[in-house]
């Protein structure tokens, strides 16, 4: 699928072929794909590519891989700049830069994107025959007094085709219109990246809603364990998704920065700039250009649709973030019922232990080295005193018992 190729890329070969630079002065390792689904691979400096694509500096770190930038989408005059996910990409309105990469991700959306843009120049070029095939039409139906039926059921056809630009769904083509190469390349980003943190949720969801289950009916070590460990990774999920979903309202709720991505247009504005040899004229095309604001309703509406589908993630992920909270106050309230009955207990308890304290107090009073005349009674009279004074400790610890659980201090 790729073709690797030498740094400055360059049709020389054998030995008067560029030679390929020392390791160590910058080169990183690039696989760029061109408006013709093809891709080859080159090695060159970030110099070379801040000249090529006309990004400052602080632009190309957004796509180190080594340093952590949150997900950005940066409209420039030249090219476009997504951080997204695993996809950090530059956009020209020719080609797609990217550092090489075996990210199984990675490789995926290369397939995808090569296999979008061969397809829709497949689509575009089968327009372009339509349209060349009824100019001609018309050109051999230049003497007659009208054009033929066929021609005007084309033309018909054609117009009718043209205005579906309102359809629900949004996909790279509106009707029979190709979008842009920097448009196509835009959204084969925000596809992957879509379809990319949907898997990750759905796998979050198969795992957490069980374990959360299972945690109300044996609260234990492990299941805390796991229910800890899904709500962290379900928090930074959550996060990711989040800044995804920022970075495209803030694109949506600003026409400006929708305005610069549209870099064909503005790359052939440019060039019919250059072509003009009038300066008065030259001057007044300047300043058009410089107020360039085309028609971004094209461009709101992919990024609409791919709003709602990163919205519907973020639902997903708010329902569940709402079941771990219902799951934990539904622990918490166990654990307090819990609590409470331990604390009861413990009330029993020390009930019980000061009842029987007084019984003990009794048995001190008749283990004194004292003569009683109880001593000398007959045997019967001991065992009434015993088992008096078990029952009125017994009695006492009801009437304690009874008393508590009229005031509400004891639940029944």
């Amino acid at each position: 699928m790729m073709d690797r190729e030498d740094g400055g890329g360059g049709g020389g070969g054998g030995p008067t072929a560029t030679p390929r630079p020392r390791k160590g002065m910058g080169l990183r390792t690039w696989l760029v794909v061109s408006e013709s689904g093809q891709s080859r691979v080159e090695e060159v400096g970030k110099h070379v590519i801040m000249r090529r694509t006309g990004l400052p500096a602080r632009d190309l770190r957004v796509l180190d891989p080594l340093l952590s930038y949150p997900s950005s989408i940066l409209g420039r005059e030249r090219a476009i700049v997504i951080n997204l996910e695993h996809i950090k990409a530059i956009v020209t309105a020719k080609e797609v830069l990217m550092l090489y990469s075996t990210n199984p991700l990675v490789v995926q959306f290369v397939q995808d994107l090569q296999h979008r843009i061969s397809s829709l120049q497949a689509l575009s070029t089968q327009q372009a025959g339509e349209r060349d095939e009824m100019e001609r039409e018309d050109k051999a139906e230049a003497n007659l007094s009208g054009p033929s039926q066929h021609t005007l059921r084309r033309r018909a056809s054609i117009s009718s085709n043209e205005r579906k630009d309102d359809a629900p769904e949004t996909s790279v083509v509106a009707g029979p219109k190709v979008l842009a190469f920097e448009f196509r390349a835009l959204e084969s980003c925000l596809e992957s990246a879509c379809r990319c943190l949907d898997s990750e949720t759905r796998t979050l969801e198969e795992e957490a809603y069980p374990a959360l289950d299972e945690l109300t009916t044996k609260i234990s070590t492990l299941n805390l364990e796991r229910v800890r460990q899904i709500k962290s990774r379900l928090v930074a999920i959550n996060g990711r998704v989040q800044k995804v979903r920022d970075e495209i309202e803030h694109l949506l709720d600003d026409d400006n920065d929708m305005a610069e991505m549209y870099l064909t247009e503005k790359l052939n504005a440019s060039k019919e700039e250059v072509s003009d040899e009038d300066d008065d004229r030259s001057e007044n095309n300047s300043q058009n250009f410089t107020s360039f604001k085309p028609n971004v309703e094209e461009l709101e509406m992919l990024l609409e649709a791919y709003f709602a589908q990163i919205d519907g993630i973020l639902q997903k992920l708010s329902d569940m973030s709402e079941y771990v909270d219902d799951t934990e106050d539904c622990i918490n309230i166990m654990l307090d019922d819990t609590q409470n009955q331990l604390l009861q207990m413990g009330v029993l308890l020390s009930a019980a232990n000061m009842i029987l304290n007084a019984g003990i107090v009794v048995v001190g009073l008749f283990g004194m080295n004292i003569h009683i005349t109880l001593f000398d009674a007959p045997t019967i009279k001991f065992w009434q005193t015993t088992c008096g004074t078990i029952g009125g400790c017994l009695a006492l610890y009801l009437i304690a018992v009874g008393w508590g659980k009229k005031k509400i201090m004891l639940s029944t």
